[in-house]
C-alpha cells in the first residue's frame, strides 16, 4: 500500500482497512506530529515570558515596547499560517513536517546570541519576534495534515489531540523560560550571565534550550512520518474554499476561540503585571495556557458526542460572563481588585477557550462532509467517492485556514489590553469589545448550526 514513505492508498473509511493497518499508521504520525508542533507553540509564544522579564536582565524597554514584541509573533505567525495552510499537499506531510519544525532553529538560536548582551537593538528584537512567528504558522499544515490521516468520526479527538497537547507548547514557555533564564544550563557553551543588582540572569537560554529538541523531533519527522498520495494538490485546487461561505463563517468564529486562547496567552503575563505589580504574576502565567491546552481535546471529544455547534454555543455563552465578571474583580478608582479571583476567571476562561477550539474544528468537516454529500447525492458510487475525497481536501485547507485568521486575535488581544491602558488608563474599554465580539459569536453559531432547521447542523 506504500512506495518508501508514502501512502499509495489511503481509505480510513473503510472499516477493515482501518482495523488492519490504518489506525496504526494515522496514531504513529500523530505521535511524532504532537511534539514537533508543541516545540513550534513553546518557540511561537517564547516572547510572552521573556518580555516580562527584560527589563530585569539589564535591558531598558518601556511597557508599550514590551507588548509590541510580545505581540508580534502572533501577527506574523497569523500571516505565515494563511501559505502553510496550502502546503502539505503540495509538498507532502511528512516533508513539511520535517522543513517547518526544523526552520525553527532560525529563530531560537537567534534569540539564543541576542539575547546575551543587554545592549542588543530594540529593532533586532523586533525582527527576531517577527521571526517566532514561524512557530505559530506549524500550527495550520500540522492540523490540515493530521486531519487527512482519520476517519470522519475520529477526526474530532486526532485534531484536538494535536492541537490541544501542541498547544501545551505555550504553557511549557512560560513555565520553563523563568527557571532556564535563572541557571547556566549550558554552561561555558552557552555564555556569561548578565548580571543586575546582583541577580544572574542567562537570557539566551530562552532560545538555545529548544535547539536539541528541535533537532531530534525534525529527524523524527522526516524518518518516522509518511506522506498520503491521495492527498496531494495544488494550489488551485485548494484556493475554492474562498468561494465557500462557511469557510469565512468559521473563521469568525475561531478568533473567538483559537484567537482568545493565544491572545490571552501572549498578554496575560504583561497584563497581570501592570494591573497587580505585586503579585508575582509570571510564577501562575504558566496555568491558563496549560488548562487551555488540555481542554482542547475535551471539547473535541465532548462534540464527537454531542456535536459541535451546541458545544461552540454554550462555549461562547460562558465566555462572556466571565469577561463580564472581570468588571468586578480588575483595579479601579472605586474597587483595589483581587488577583486571585481575577486568576481564577481567568484560567476558567482559558479552559473554556480550550473546549471552543476543539469544538469549533469538529464543526469544519462535518460541514464539508455533509455539504459535499448533499452535492452528490443520487449520484454514481464514483462521484461520490470523488465528492468525499472533495470534502477531505476542503476541510483540511478550512482547517488551516481558519487557524490563520483565528491567530490574528494573538496580535489584537494584548495591543487592545494595551491601548485601552494608554488611552483610558485601564483595560475595561477591552472587556467591553470582547463582550459585543463573542454576542455576535453566539448568534452566528445559532443562526447557522445549531438552531432547529438550521442550514448546515453540525
Amino acid at each position: 500500500m506504500s512506495h518508501k514513505y508514502v501512502l499509495t492508498q489511503w481509505q480510513p473509511e473503510n472499516t477493515e482497512f482501518w482495523k488492519n493497518e490504518g489506525s496504526k499508521i494515522a496514531y504513529k504520525n500523530l505521535f511524532i506530529s504532537i511534539p514537533a508542533l508543541v516545540l513550534a507553540f513553546s518557540v511561537w509564544m517564547l516572547w510572552s515570558i521573556v518580555a516580562v522579564n527584560l527589563n530585569k536582565a539589564g535591558f531598558n524597554f518601556t511597557p508599550n515596547e514590551l507588548f509590541w514584541l510580545a505581540a508580534l509573533p502572533s501577527l506574523s505567525g497569523a500571516i505565515l499560517r494563511i501559505f502553510y495552510s496550502f502546503l502539505v499537499p503540495i509538498f507532502g506531510g511528512r516533508r513539511w513536517t520535517a522543513i517547518s519544525t526544523a526552520m525553527l532553529l532560525i529563530p531560537t538560536l537567534g534569540i539564543g546570541f541576542a539575547l546575551k548582551d543587554s545592549s542588543t537593538s530594540y529593532t533586532t528584537l523586533l525582527i527576531l519576534a517577527l521571526l517566532c512567528g514561524l512557530g505559530g504558522g506549524n500550527f495550520s499544515s500540522s492540523m490540515a495534515n493530521i486531519s487527512f490521516f482519520f476517519p470522519k468520526a475520529r477526526k474530532g479527538l486526532a485534531t484536538g489531540l494535536n492541537a490541544g497537547v501542541g498547544n501545551l507548547g505555550v504553557s511549557l514557555a512560560q513555565f520553563a523560560i523563568p527557571i532556564a533564564i535563572g541557571l547556566s544550563v549550558f554552561g561555558g557553551f552557552g555564555g556569561g550571565p548578565q548580571v543586575v543588582d546582583g541577580n544572574a540572569f542567562w537570557m539566551q537560554n530562552a532560545g538555545f534550550i529548544w535547539v536539541p529538541f528541535i533537532v531530534v523531533c525534525s529527524i523524527a519527522a522526516w524518518f518516522g512520518m509518511n506522506d498520503i498520495a491521495d492527498a496531494k494538490g495544488s494550489i488551485k485546487e485548494q484556493v475554492i474554499i474562498f468561494k465557500r461561505k462557511h469557510n469565512w463563517i468559521m473563521c469568525w468564529l475561531y478568533v473567538g476561540t483559537f484567537g482568545s486562547f493565544i491572545g490571552f496567552s501572549a498578554g496575560f503575563a504583561m497584563l497581570s503585571s501592570l494591573l497587580f505589580p505585586e503579585s508575582n504574576a509570571v510564577a501562575y502565567a504558566f496555568l491558563g495556557p496549560l488548562i487551555g491546552s488540555l481542554t482542547r481535546s475535551v471539547g473535541g471529544w465532548i462534540s464527537d458526542k454531542l456535536g459541535g455547534a451546541k458545544v461552540t454555543l454554550y462555549t461562547f455563552a460562558a465566555m462572556t460572563g466571565l469577561v463580564i465578571a472581570l468588571f468586578f474583580v480588575i483595579p479601579s478608582e472605586t474597587q483595589p481588585g483581587n488577583f486571585f479571583i481575577f486568576l481564577g476567571l481567568f484560567i476558567v476562561l482559558f479552559a473554556l477557550t480550550g473546549i471552543g477550539n476543539g469544538s469549533t474544528f469538529r464543526m469544519i468537516p462535518v460541514i464539508f462532509a455533509l455539504k459535499h454529500a448533499r452535492f452528490s447525492a443520487g449520484k454514481t458510487a464514483e462521484e461520490q467517492d470523488k465528492a468525499r475525497l472533495a470534502a477531505n481536501k476542503e476541510s483540511a485547507a478550512v482547517l488551516g485556514f481558519t487557524g490563520a485568521v483565528g491567530a490574528f486575535g494573538g496580535f489584537f488581544i494584548p495591543r487592545s489590553f494595551g491601548t485601552s491602558i494608554a488611552i483610558t488608563g485601564g483595560i475595561e474599554a477591552a472587556l467591553v469589545s470582547f463582550v459585543i465580539f463573542y454576542l455576535s459569536c453566539m448568534a452566528i453559531t445559532w443562526w447557522f448550526y445549531a438552531r432547529r432547521n438550521a442550514p448546515m447542523p453540525c
